[in-house]
């Protein structure tokens, strides 16, 4: 991976735990799509999406069983055999060695997981909207271990000063959760800006995973490294891989 412009989380990881996040740099799309866009089903040349996801094959065990992200708090596991097809979710979790859990994001969060065993490997696609209605806590349940056995790395993801919103995202993260309007801030009148870091922080503490690393990125400013959907709405996507070394 030395010759890819890719991100290697920085956690005190089991040696065989394996992962890493791409950044838009090191494919063949063109245009928007430029360069290492990884999604299918939007407005870039199947040809290089297929090219991209072909170079990205070789730095795995296998190609990732990919989910159909629907901002959903759905979560899957993945056993020895391949599903029959793309699952509907927002989160998949493995024990399985050599299969990959994946998530594509363009601005939302990839939250990484693993066990100090490691025996467990997760990874979440968590929106605002996932985010509020319960998907980290989703991945957290889906990992065959208890909560303070695990770890949580946070990639790239639009920052606090970019991301401003509108009060009812602040309503939606309240119920249950009274420490959720110290993750915003004032903007604009009438608008906030939202950290979804530390919304991800507090969400990951309440369910018991106290061991959060990462977080210092922003897709939307960082528009040489990554893709960002608010700042440009035909964009390509990023993916978060992890895997247990076979």
């Amino acid at each position: 991976m030395s010759s890819h412009p890719w991100i290697v989380p920085d956690w005190p990881a089991p040696p065989n735990v394996r992962a890493f996040a791409t950044t838009r740099e090191g494919g063949v799309s063109e245009g928007a799509y430029a360069s290492f866009n990884l999604r299918a089903s939007g407005g870039d040349d199947p040809g290089h999406v297929a090219r991209n996801r072909a170079i990205l094959r070789e730095h795995l065990p296998e190609m990732p069983q990919w989910l159909i992200q629907r901002h959903t708090i759905d979560a899957v596991r993945f056993g020895a055999e391949h599903l029959p097809a793309n699952p509907v979710a927002d989160a998949a979790v493995t024990s399985v060695p050599g299969r990959v859990c994946a998530v594509l994001t363009g601005d939302c969060m990839q939250l990484l997981l693993c066990n100090d065993a490691g025996t467990q490997v997760g990874a979440v696609h968590a929106g605002w909207r996932g985010m509020a209605n319960g998907v980290i806590e989703s991945g957290v349940r889906a990992m065959d271990c208890p909560p303070g056995t695990l770890m949580a790395w946070m990639g790239p993801t639009i920052g606090q000063d970019a991301f401003e919103v509108g009060p009812e995202v602040l309503e939606a993260f309240r119920p249950g959760h009274p420490d959720a309007p110290r993750a915003f801030r004032a903007g604009k009148p009438g608008k906030l800006h939202a950290d979804l870091y530390r919304l991800a922080r507090q969400r990951l503490e309440n369910a018991g995973v106290t061991r959060v690393h990462g977080g210092n990125f922003c897709t939307f400013t960082e528009s040489d490294r990554f893709f960002s959907y608010r700042r440009e709405k035909e964009s390509g996507r990023m993916g978060a891989f992890i895997w247990l070394n076979p």
